[in-house]
């Protein structure tokens, strides 16, 4: 392994060792974690380790091609794991106080509950959760306990085969599963209300959080980290969507041009959306709508993570349009280290972003924290694309009539487009019942062609998101019209029957029950 890729996975591991040391280390941790939930652990632990105070991060790639925004010179990447491959390398992400905005870049803004989105909120967590009559901090209170169940259940083996030198190590089962369960449900519960602007410090007193100290192993911190990054991804997405659709259906006079009939309509309630889908379908268009334009592949990863791009949780490989492989913005050279890695797989999310600024180390911390002056020793010797080449880039894109950042699409954006863009009676149903009869791929791409008609709209991400049904396979374009655009990207109807056999295998593109009935169509 390369001497930084070593630096880097012995930060990690002397990260996550010292998380339990205090209440402090490990609430400060959830907090930030919290910010970036849609990022996998790993992740959250690198960021937490080189810049506690990031909110929202990506590379520089979905900085400058889906945000529209630049790089500052001098800004330094925070490195991150890239195991996908036979061996690890590092890959690079710059938190949004680390960039810039210029005429049309889009804005940075962080989803929060309101008063009046309350009751919204408690009712989306009633339908995908547990019902509760409590007020909404018993209602996650109760989620979390019970997703920490769940959690042990499934990973209960697991997770008793990494006690080795912890104080765990000596417990029977009973009391393992009453300790994990504990620790990982008071994480989530604050993680969550953190997250959702609600103080935890006034709810939860930090002698409750004295489970915690019994993980003091790297393995076991892990093992409860991944866990409270898991299931509080989980409630926050809910809360997500609900907050989105909330106020998309309390702000259709702004946005009257939407729809045919004049008016906004209310996304439809479709129990197959999955978690992972923070998508509101806003408009069902008539089969005269056109559409946009995407350049993710149908069957990539999610881009989308939570305070701009990914992965989520969420998590796409490939090499860098221009060459880029490093953590320092202010280079004048490129370079091709085989340790390093600066694919275009953005990982926080797309539509948060903070106000504040990112990055700053606290000194109580500075045993296990990457101090400023390592990262700039670090990354001394890497490049990165300058600063004006990034805004000529972006002054560019924005020249460019009707691509407003338009080249790059999510997986998540073509799977809501695959599963809620149906036009027809029973279409899901339909390809459903072919794949049950293991009919041939292309045969199946020919029913998806039949059941997929006219067009239609949605808003993802606070981007309108279009969708045409043509002869050559489903355009998709950004803004109102995909039909007639120039710059559509299309996914043949074959391409578009393979992945929906994968969403289908996920439990994405139907919900059990309704593939349980399948057979009376």
């Amino acid at each position: 392994m390369p001497a930084k890729t070593e630096f880097y996975a012995q930060l990690a591991e002397r990260t996550a060792k010292h998380l339990t040391d205090s209440t402090e280390n490990w609430t400060s941790f959830l907090t930030t974690s919290a910010r970036l939930y849609k990022y996998p652990f790993p992740d959250q632990l690198m960021i937490y380790a080189q810049r506690p105070d990031a909110t929202a991060c990506a590379d520089y790639e979905t900085w400058n091609r889906r945000m529209g925004r630049y790089v500052r010179r001098g800004s330094t990447g925070i490195a991150l794991m890239d195991t996908t491959g036979d061996t690890p390398r590092l890959r690079y992400v710059f938190d949004v106080a680390d960039t810039g905005a210029r005429a049309k870049s889009r804005d940075v803004n962080l989803w929060t509950i309101r008063a009046e989105q309350t009751e919204a909120v408690q009712n989306a967590l009633n339908e995908s959760f547990l019902p509760h009559s409590g007020n909404l901090i018993s209602q996650i209170e109760a989620i979390a306990a019970n997703l920490a169940v769940e959690y042990w259940q499934d990973h209960a083996r697991d997770i008793g085969d990494i006690l080795a030198d912890s104080f765990l190590e000596e417990y029977n089962t009973d009391a393992l599963e009453y300790r994990f369960r504990s620790a990982a449900a008071l994480s989530t519960t604050y993680s969550i209300l953190s997250r959702c602007g609600m103080n935890p410090d006034l709810y939860i007193d930090t002698a409750d959080f004295q489970p915690i100290f019994e993980f003091n192993t790297a393995d076991t911190v892990i093992a409860l980290g991944t866990a409270v990054s898991d299931m509080s991804e989980i409630v926050l997405r809910e809360i997500e969507r609900t907050i989105k659709i909330y106020e998309r259906t309390h702000n259709h006079e702004e946005r009257t041009d939407l729809h045919e009939s004049g008016r906004l309509q209310p996304p439809e309630s479709d129990p197959t959306e999955s978690a992972d889908t923070a998508a509101g379908q806003i408009r069902q268009d008539a089969p005269g709508l056109s559409e946009e334009s995407p350049s993710d592949p149908v069957g990539s990863p999610d881009p989308v993570g939570e305070a701009v791009f990914t992965p989520d949780r969420d998590r796409e490989n490939g090499e860098p349009a221009d060459g880029t492989d490093d953590g320092r913005a202010d280079a004048g050279e490129r370079s091709d280290r085989a340790d390093e890695v600066g694919e275009p797989n953005a990982v926080g999310a797309d539509d948060e972003q903070p106000e504040s600024t990112g990055g700053g180390d606290d000194p109580d911390r500075a045993d296990f924290q990457l101090t400023r002056g390592e990262q700039l020793t670090l990354f001394g010797d890497l490049s990165f694309p300058n600063e004006s080449e990034q805004i000529a880039y972006i002054d560019e894109a924005e020249s460019t009539p009707n691509v407003p950042f338009a080249f790059s699409f999510s997986q998540e954006e073509i799977d809501t487009v695959l599963i809620h863009g149906t036009n027809a009676e029973n279409a899901r149903m339909n390809i459903v019942l072919d794949f049950m009869k293991q009919k041939p791929i292309e045969q199946i791409a020919e029913t998806v062609r039949a059941n997929y008609r006219g067009g239609s709209g949605f808003v993802l991400e606070d981007l309108d998101v279009s969708a045409w049904y043509g002869d050559d396979g489903i355009r998709l374009s950004r803004g109102m019209s995909a039909r007639d655009s120039t710059c559509a990207y299309v996914i043949t109807w074959t391409d578009a029957a393979v992945r929906i056999g994968e969403l289908l295998d996920a439990g994405q593109y139907v919900t059990n029950v309704q593939l349980a009935e399948a057979g009376t169509f």
